[in-house]
This record gives C-alpha cells, sequence and structure tokens, in this order.
C-alpha cells in the first residue's frame, strides 16, 4: 500500500530550484565505473590508482540510505556496462519546470548515456526535449525559479544556450565563463537558497563574479577543498545539505550559516571527478 501511495505522490516530475524540499532523485549505480578515458583534471590526478567499484558501490548505497532517512525517493537508472560514467546522473539531464531537459553529451565515452535516459523518460510518459543544437551537460545547469545559470564550458557550448534559451522563453538565462581546466558548473557554484551560493571565486571573470553577487551573498570555499568538490553538495531542503566529511571548511562555513550538514564518505566516488551533485538528477522538488 505504502509503494502505491509513493508512486502516486511522485508522479509527475517538477523542479524549480537547487535547494526546494527534494522528494525524488534519480540515480545509478557505480557498479561499473572505472577510469577509462582521463576526461577531466580529476581523473588525471587518479588514473593510476584508478577506482575500486566494491568501495564506490558502498558509498553509492550509503547515500541512497541517507536519502531514504531523509524522506527522499530514490529511483535507479539501469547501470550499463558501457557507460563507466553513468552514476554521473546530473550531467546526462536536469529538469526545469515539469520538462526533463535531455543532454547533448560532449565526451565520446559518454555519448549514448541520454539515449538510456531518454527511453526511461518515455516509459513514464513525461516530457522531454532533447537539445541537439551544440553540446550541453546538465553538471552546467543551476537553477534559482526563473534564474537559469549555464557554465560555458567544454562539456557546454553557446549553440546549446541558445536552443536552451528558446525552449524556455519566460526565464533567464545568464552564461558563466568557465576557465578550460574546471569540468562544470557545479565544480565551482552551487546555489544553496534564494539568497545565497555556495562559490569558489577564483574561478570566475570579474564581470561574473559582479552578476551573482548582485543577486546572492556568496559562501567562499578554498582551492584546496574546490579540488575536493566542496561546492558539489546536494541541498534536500529545510537548509540540508549532504557533504563530503573531508571538506571541513566548507562545512564549518555551512553551519555558520545556518545549514545542517549531513556527512557522507563518497571519497571512492569523486576519484571520478563528481560528487553528490553530480550523482543525482532531481527528478520532483517542492
Amino acid at each position: 500500500m505504502d509503494s502505491m501511495k509513493s508512486e502516486k505522490v511522485y508522479k509527475t516530475p517538477h523542479c524549480m530550484s537547487e535547494y526546494d524540499d527534494l522528494q525524488e532523485v534519480l540515480l545509478c549505480s557505480p557498479i561499473y565505473m572505472e577510469i577509462k578515458q582521463i576526461i577531466n583534471e580529476t581523473q588525471k590526478h587518479f588514473a593510476r590508482e584508478n577506482i575500486s567499484q566494491i568501495k564506490a558501490v558502498a558509498q553509492h548505497k550509503q547515500l541512497i540510505q541517507t536519502l531514504k532517512h531523509h524522506h527522499v525517493r530514490p529511483t535507479l537508472l539501469p547501470a550499463n556496462d558501457r557507460f563507466p560514467e553513468q552514476v554521473f546522473t546530473r550531467d546526462i539531464g536536469f529538469m526545469i519546470g515539469h520538462t526533463l531537459f535531455v543532454s547533448n553529451m560532449a565526451a565520446p565515452v559518454r555519448q549514448g548515456e541520454e539515449q538510456s535516459l531518454k527511453e526511461w523518460a518515455q516509459a513514464k510518459g513525461w516530457t522531454s526535449v532533447t537539445l541537439t543544437e551544440g553540446t550541453i551537460e546538465g553538471g552546467d545547469v543551476l537553477v534559482d525559479q526563473t534564474r537559469v545559470f549555464v557554465g560555458t564550458s567544454k562539456r557546454t557550448n553557446p549553440a546549446a544556450i541558445h536552443q536552451l534559451k528558446k525552449e524556455l522563453p519566460n526565464h533567464d538565462i545568464f552564461p558563466i565563463h568557465l576557465p578550460s581546466h574546471i569540468l562544470h558548473l557545479d565544480c565551482v557554484m552551487n546555489i544553496l537558497s534564494h539568497e545565497e551560493i555556495l562559490i569558489y571565486p577564483e574561478a570566475f571573470t570579474k564581470e561574473d563574479l559582479h552578476l551573482l553577487k548582485k543577486h546572492y551573498d556568496l559562501i567562499e570555499i578554498s582551492e584546496q577543498e574546490q579540488f575536493t568538490l566542496g561546492p558539489n553538495v546536494l541541498s534536500i531542503g529545510q537548509k540540508k545539505v549532504i557533504s563530503l566529511p573531508i571538506n571541513q571548511e566548507t562545512n564549518a562555513a555551512l553551519t555558520a550559516h545556518g545549514y545542517t550538514v549531513i556527512e557522507v564518505d563518497f571519497s571512492e566516488i569523486i576519484k571520478s571527478g563528481g560528487s553528490f551533485r553530480c550523482c543525482t538528477l532531481p527528478i520532483r522538488r517542492s
């Protein structure tokens, strides 16, 4: 009976921010996770030792248990042995309003993941839009009601942002220029509330930093904790944030600003260059 109730509650997808109460989220097991092709700076650092799939799976299960404990419904996308990076579900799509936007992946090792997501969404009967003009990945897209910030990176280009603008005529789309060594916007910035962002300011141009300061108060992250993906937290609502235990300065700053920090060990998974936000595609927030 409970499962039937849950299915009814979570049937319609909806997401308008990075911080409203998280009700349902899409993940994918890291059972096939490995560094096959080095596609970011973090992977370069850990390529030799690579990733223990046993440890990664155990840590991923702990994240799922944490989500369940906080009344978030985890849904799993079927893992495919052709996709060693599929654990990072945030990149392959993003929900804005009731629409699932399906990404167009730039890295060859990740191409094909989009089709799996699209087929999964179609089976649910959900509205989806595939962004085919240029390349775009969900890690570059941060949503705050009618504001959408999109990182221009090696993975996301102006052609895709232009298409997104056409799809969202009632939203303000803000391109944010990223240096070449930064993988995605969510590796250096996260929106915690309508008033505050978590940010590594050195990654931004003066113009973009000025723009962000017009809208938000900044909680700054050090270079060391940017490397260990300090900004890549997951907000689950009610000012609760899932974060890495190793990022003690970030966690202390969050606590000082009134956030409840929920620490989960994700040390094996972050070797591939992504943390909690990267591994979660919110389907429904309220």
